[in-house]
């Protein structure tokens, strides 16, 4: 190399990253041809890290701060290089710094519902929203698992890898919790935390550590609701007992009898299809478990439930369509009953 060419020839002085742009977790220092100076000097602000690569092969790690590059601040780098006596300057090595500021309310939700197993419901398809935090805690990882030798890597792309993760956690999490539906969704920080755990182990498999989580709604499919609504129906209009099947059960055989009775053969075709050699009176007995007993013997009618459960929906459903409570208040509150209703 001449003499007029060495002097052309640029070199870096001070390496560092002015954050320019919001969403953007890594970037690497633009070196083109240009080479690092013995001495040379790189700052590294709060909230970022630096990371020096030599030929793809992570090498020196630094935090916040001012660092005098040297053999004695690149000690990895130094090694790499073949440094054994002697520091050569100038050199080149790739720099990428990352930021590891906290990515606040970041939305997430369930595209699709997500199918879990359920201690009252067997199986359940759960949607679910709401909001995490998270920022880049060891970027070893991050570069390693993610990143790469990219130019730029923004929040927008880690977070469709995120997404992934989340459901993935999220159906794990639920699946093995053996927390009833009807309890997470009366208590949405519960499902947060049972959440949140796994989740956490998750990111930090690729170097990035979750802030916060929460659950903003839980809500079900609607055909799954629909069998939800007739199951609570089944419980108001049959009355509970030890067996939670048997308000259903009551339910539906009083919902048989008058379409029954429209039919040819009418009550009697349905005491005939129950059981050839069964009476109509004992099906019914057995059916409604003596629900029609105080129909033919009089007495006295007890006095209504004050606050019953169904009362109290009724009121908190006036107060919604009055405008008086909020859309969540209801949701909260009407899991809180519903829970006491089923048992």
């Amino acid at each position: 190399m001449g003499i007029g060419s060495f002097i052309k020839k640029q070199f870096i002085d001070v390496i560092q990253w002015n954050e320019t742009s919001d969403g953007v977790l890594a970037w690497r220092f633009p070196m083109q041809d240009q080479e690092i100076q013995n001495g040379g000097v790189l700052i590294v602000r709060e909230s970022q890290m630096a990371v020096f690569v030599n030929e793809g092969q992570i090498a020196d790690v630094f935090g916040p701060g001012t660092h005098k590059l040297s053999t004695q601040t690149l000690p990895l780098l130094t090694n790499l290089m073949n440094w054994d006596k002697l520091f050569e300057s100038p050199f080149k090595s790739d720099v990428y710094f990352f930021s590891t500021r906290v990515q606040t309310a970041r939305k997430w939700g369930t595209p699709q519902p997500i199918t879990i197993r359920d201690k009252d419901f067997d199986m359940v398809r759960v949607r679910a929203f709401g909001m995490y935090s998270y920022r880049v805690t060891d970027p070893r990882l991050f570069f390693k698992e993610i990143s790469g030798t990219r130019e730029l890597y923004t929040r927008d792309e880690v977070e469709e890898q995120l997404r992934g993760i989340l459901m993935a956690s999220m159906a794990g999490s639920l699946g093995s919790s053996q927390v009833p539906f009807l309890d997470m969704a009366a208590n949405q920080t519960l499902m947060a935390q049972q959440i949140k755990g796994d989740l956490g182990t998750a990111f930090g498999r690729y170097g990035i550590g979750l802030d916060e989580f929460n659950v903003a709604s839980v809500s079900l499919p609607e055909e799954l609701q629909s069998a939800l609504d007739e199951r609570i129906s089944a419980g108001m209009k049959g009355g509970l007992s030890a067996d939670k099947m048997t308000g259903y059960t009551r339910y539906q055989t009083a919902n048989a009898i008058p379409l029954a009775a429209q039919n040819e053969g009418g009550v009697a075709g349905l005491g005939i299809g129950l059981g050839a050699g069964v009476s109509l009176g004992q099906v019914m007995g057995q059916a409604l478990g003596g629900a029609i007993a105080p129909a033919v013997a009089p007495a006295a009618a007890p006095a209504p439930a004050e606050d019953s459960i169904e009362a109290r929906l009724e009121k908190l459903k006036g107060l919604l369509d009055k405008g008086l409570i909020s859309a969540a208040d209801y949701d909260s509150s009407k899991a809180e009953l519903l829970k006491k209703l089923i048992g």
